[in-house]
């Protein structure tokens, strides 16, 4: 019996949950099917899942088929938990999709397909609620063709449409050769003789649909069981089983962390090689974290018959629980680095401040909001120690609200939220230079900093790098100054973060450790880390300011879909809110517009959008890009640290001395 790790994908309310009820059932691991209405789900969990009757966190379950032990991982639909999503993507051998015969392609099913093709993951489609009214099967099939723009095959056809009797009948017709025949040279000239073999059809579908180059599609409903039968065989014998050597070293992802009963991290990952054991001491990380960062499993869980079980050692394809780790994160490398696909998370692009009430230990809310970053490590927590104020950013409005609720639940906290903000970045547009030398005014800090900024291409992110000799100080005084210059970046010239530049040290400096005769260490003549922390940040801004940076606000593509008569009306909103279309398409009495729009604007897009289209406007939007401010007032932000940009504040707050130097 081998293993496949597979996940269910779909845009909100498709009945992807539905469906992971109706699998287990089918497979024996529940009696009785749960309600997403009812709250009363397997995978759905926290409290709010079951209130809302959405997928918040990706859940894992396990059952068992005639030859093959799946490990399903049901994953958030909203588009709020994307990031949520795609930690899931690269630990899967294979995924089903599912689309609504009712609703069809949705904006979110568009993003999923696309981030599953990019990946090369294996995949089915369900199309789910054949039994609802407005089934169609056709014209879903069609819409997929051309909307999600990828090689479907067809399994079978629908019957009964629209009726609770609605039924899949299995079988592969002229559509499904037509579109392997299309990949195969070989099948194409045996299907234009007729003499096209069901054995060899079977092997070039399985292989074509296991590389990812194409996509059957299956009939069914969740609710009444019907095509589910044929979709699980699809599962056994079309995807692909999990792979690795048990015998060579331990390599793994984690893509979800959460807290035990008392307040450990637990850690799930999948194992790409190697054998995992209770008691081993593991190396793990992001790279980014330096050397020695290890721990030592004290306890483990596979997953097994609908639950997970503990065992003292687990093995390559497995989808593990890890305890013992205290320093895991999310996207972190289990021992050697993994064969993980790689995360491509849009970075959240909102943020808002949270308002704790009157009462509340904002120690604890701190300590709360930073739990939970670790467990989503893009929900970024900012501390305004100045302002007594912490800030979240997060991707969407539905993110606040599961935000409030677990601090309600699990911590006991009750906050609300300001109004949410728009999150921008900025980036140098030219070379800035600056440096400040040991013992001369006036620099009050025992350590020379010169520090050269240069702006680097999008997407970049930030390098650092030396133009002096290792060995000209002590290492841990360029370590300090490279993590000073990291965190100073989180705050350019208009309190943005900085992004997309390398800083090099040009020079440095320190004075060497020297003691008085027959006494001790003497700090007022020996430089610190100190030193070299409290002089960087105005080293830094100052040659921030020399190349002066570019404050750039996030960037959705859209795809706005509405009747053609109300083109008229659109054009003119778009252009008010900066939107710029890059392509107008018309079939019948449809109009297709693709382009741009500025994140900050979206909303207010969507509601003006049901006005101006009586109701039949669809919108999608996802983070294309960061573009530099041209509109308005170059919006600023508050600062959170001790504003390197105005000196004389700067060193009365960290030296409290104005002009000497610091002698701690």
């Amino acid at each position: 019996m081998h293993l496949l790790n597979l996940g269910i994908l779909a845009h909100v309310d498709a009945g992807k949950t539905s469906l992971t009820e109706r699998l287990l059932h089918t497979a024996g691991v529940i009696d009785e099917i749960g309600s997403v209405d009812a709250g009363s789900t397997t995978t759905d969990t926290l409290a709010l899942e079951r209130q809302r009757g959405i997928t918040i966190k990706s859940a894992v379950v396990s059952f068992p088929l005639d030859g093959v032990t799946v490990n399903l991982i049901d994953t958030p639909g909203h588009p709020d938990f994307i990031a949520e999503v795609e930690r899931v993507l690269g630990v899967l051998d294979g995924a089903v999709l599912v689309v609504s015969a009712v609703e069809g392609v949705q904006a979110q099913t568009r993003v999923l397909m696309r981030t599953l093709r990019r990946l090369r993951i294996p995949t089915l489609v369900f199309v789910n609620k054949i039994d609802r009214r407005g089934a169609r099967d056709t014209a879903v099939f069609d819409q997929m063709a051309e909307r999600l723009a990828v090689p479907v095959v067809p399994m079978g056809t629908a019957a009964g449409l629209g009726t609770r009797a609605a039924r899949f009948r299995p079988g592969l017709g002229p559509a499904a050769l037509e579109a392997l025949a299309d990949r195969d040279d070989g099948l194409l000239a045996a299907y234009l003789d007729g003499t096209v073999p069901g054995a060899r059809l079977h092997r070039v579908l399985t292989a074509r649909t296991r590389d990812a180059s194409v996509h059957p599609v299956y009939f069914g409903s969740a609710i009444t069981g019907a095509g589910v039968p044929e979709l699980i065989n699809g599962i056994e014998r079309l995807l692909p089983p999990a792979a690795g050597d048990p015998g060579a070293p331990v390599s793994g992802t984690v893509f979800k962390v959460e807290r035990g009963p008392a307040g450990e991290k637990v850690a799930y990952a999948r194992l790409f090689s190697g054998t995992l054991r209770v008691r081993d001491r593991i190396p793990f990380g992001d790279g980014r974290r330096g050397p020695g960062t290890d721990g030592r499993v004290t306890a483990l869980s596979v997953f097994e018959h609908g639950t997970d079980t503990r065992t003292d050692s687990a093995g390559a394809g497995r989808i593990v629980k890890v305890w013992g780790l205290g320093g895991i994160r999310i996207g972190d490398a289990l021992g050697a680095p993994g064969r993980s696909r790689g995360h491509h998370f849009a970075p959240p692009t909102l943020e808002t401040v949270v308002v704790p009430a009157p009462g509340t230990d904002r120690r604890s809310l701190h300590l709360a909001l930073t739990q939970l970053a670790e467990q989503d490590p893009l929900i970024g927590v900012r501390h305004d120690a100045l302002r007594g104020e912490t800030s979240v950013s997060l991707y969407g409005e539905v993110q606040k609200e599961v935000v409030q609720a677990t601090l309600a639940d699990e911590y006991g906290l009750d906050v609300t939220f300001r109004e949410t903000t728009t999150l921008c970045v900025e980036r140098p547009v030219g070379t800035g230079h600056a440096v400040e030398f040991n013992k001369k005014d006036p620099n009050p800090f025992l350590a020379t900093v010169g520090l050269r900024v240069d702006p680097a291409p999008p997407g970049a992110g930030v390098a650092f790098r030396l133009e002096v000799e290792l060995g000209s100080m002590p290492y841990a005084f360029f370590k300090a100054v490279e993590d000073t210059v990291r965190e100073t970046l989180g705050q350019g010239l208009h309190g943005w973060q900085v992004t997309d530049c390398t800083v090099t040290v040009t020079h440095s400096g320190y004075s060497p450790r020297q003691s008085h005769a027959h006494q001790g260490f003497d700090k007022s003549m020996s430089s610190t880390g100190y030193d070299f922390r409290g002089l960087t940040p105005l080293v830094l801004t100052e040659a921030l300011r020399r190349a002066g940076t570019l404050v750039h606000e996030p960037v959705h593509r859209f795809r706005l879909q509405a009747p053609a008569d109300t083109l008229g009306a659109l054009l003119p909103v778009l252009a008010r809110l900066g939107a710029v279309p890059e392509s107008t398409g018309t079939r019948a009495a449809v109009c297709v517009l693709e382009g741009t729009v500025p994140a900050a604007r979206v909303h207010a897009l969507e509601q003006r959008l049901p006005g101006l289209t009586r109701g039949e406007g669809e919108l999608e939007t996802a983070f294309d890009h960061y573009a530099p401010v041209t509109r308005g007032t170059v919006p600023r932000r508050p600062r959170t640290d001790h504003n390197p940009l105005n000196r004389k504040e700067y060193l009365l707050n960290v030296t409290r001395r104005t002009g000497e130097r610091t002698s701690s």
